[in-house]
């Protein structure tokens, strides 16, 4: 059996990170039988979530996982897509993990309002006399590591109109398509539908949600994969 290790549901999405909804997704596209358990970042190999222990082997970062179970299982999530079609997937992919996904974390974690609606939320279990300084060391931490990756240089403002773009790429290369490159869902979709309903969560005010309101065809796409694969997962009440 093989085990995912979650940081589990949040905020109305199916987990609070983005990188480990796409693993649990690709888990239901591949239609593996699996578990989901809570925690285990403690002993996550890199320090992050998500992390897989498939009968023993285990597998850190959710590409490494992609790969995994391709390898394993002898499954192709591209499979009848075009060598173009695959490029333009993979791409799609890494500009929302590698670019998006930084502004996300900033909306969430930098600004004040957003921070308490959310990821505050994650220190209730620290002792009250030390939630505060656990609180300003992570936020610490996120702001340098922002820093470092280089878009928590940008002013706000420059940051959003990065990902706006980001989002209308993704709404331009998915048209009026069910699914990212045709009638069924390929890998890159595990992605996006994760990045997706989390630029979508209503209980953040962010200009991201704003600019991805602003495509209804990414709206509709949002909700027809919640449907299709989370039928059970309760929304967030809006801010």
């Amino acid at each position: 059996m093989i085990t995912l290790y979650t940081f589990g549901p949040a905020f109305g999405l199916p987990d609070a990170s983005p990188f480990v909804t796409k693993a649990d997704l690709l888990l239901r596209l591949a239609g593996l039988p699996y578990r989901a358990e809570r925690g285990g970042l403690r002993r996550a190999p890199k320090g992050k979530l998500p992390y897989l222990d498939d009968a023993g082997r285990v597998v850190a970062d959710s590409t490494l996982i992609r790969w995994h179970l391709e390898k394993t299982y002898h499954i192709d999530f591209d499979e009848g897509l075009t060598p173009a079609q695959r490029g333009a997937a993979w791409a799609v992919e890494k500009m929302l993990e590698d670019n998006f996904h930084w502004a996300v974390a900033d909306a969430r974690w930098n600004h004040d309002a957003n921070f308490a609606r959310g990821p505050a939320t994650f220190f209730r279990s620290v002792p009250w006399p030390l939630r505060g300084l656990a609180i300003r060391f992570v936020r610490s931490r996120i702001r340098r590591i922002l820093w470092a990756q280089g878009l928590g240089r940008h002013s706000p403002a420059d940051l959003a109109a990065i990902a706006s773009r980001d989002v209308a790429a993704v709404a331009a290369v998915l048209g009026e398509q069910p699914f990212l490159m045709g009638d069924k869902p390929c890998g890159a979709d595990a992605t996006v539908f994760a990045f997706m309903a989390g630029a979508l969560c209503p209980l953040f005010e962010t200009p991201i949600r704003t600019a991805a309101e602003s495509h209804p065809n990414l709206v509709a796409y949002v909700a027809r994969m919640r449907e299709r694969y989370y039928p059970d997962l309760a929304p967030a009440q809006a801010a």
